[in-house]
């Protein structure tokens, strides 16, 4: 075996245990999610009133932990691939589908609406 071909199986093992101790968790999903729905918090329509606005993400900061817990924490399945982690949501009638890899999230379907209306639920 030449050295080229060891420094790229060593190169190629290596990336494959940063990828698997950098698989995101549920925990880390969840707090995607809670940053999808704080960013859909703050495009929020402009027609409504400072105050309105105000209270209405008041409102949602203190519900979000609750909202998380009781409708997409259960709603979740998480397939483990040991590199990478599919995350599948159905949550009032919208399929989201996320792939976690190397500590980042990336939304392949459903995302945008889905927080929609996740975010109504706070009101």
């Amino acid at each position: 075996m030449s050295l080229q071909r060891l420094v790229m199986i060593v190169a190629i093992l290596a990336g494959s245990v940063g990828l698997a101790l950098s698989n995101p968790s549920m925990t880390d999903y969840l707090q995607f999610v809670e940053g999808e729905l704080n960013k859909a918090m703050s495009r929020m329509n402009t027609t409504t009133s400072t105050r309105e606005q105000q209270f209405i993400r008041q409102v949602f900061a203190s519900q979000s932990k609750k909202i998380l817990q009781d409708v997409v924490l259960p709603h979740t399945r998480r397939q483990n691939f040991g590199l990478a982690s599919r995350y599948e949501t159905t949550v009032m009638d919208t399929k989201v589908v996320v792939l976690g890899v190397a500590g980042r999230f990336i939304p392949l379907q459903g995302v945008e609406e889905a927080t929609i209306k996740i975010g109504r639920l706070a009101f």
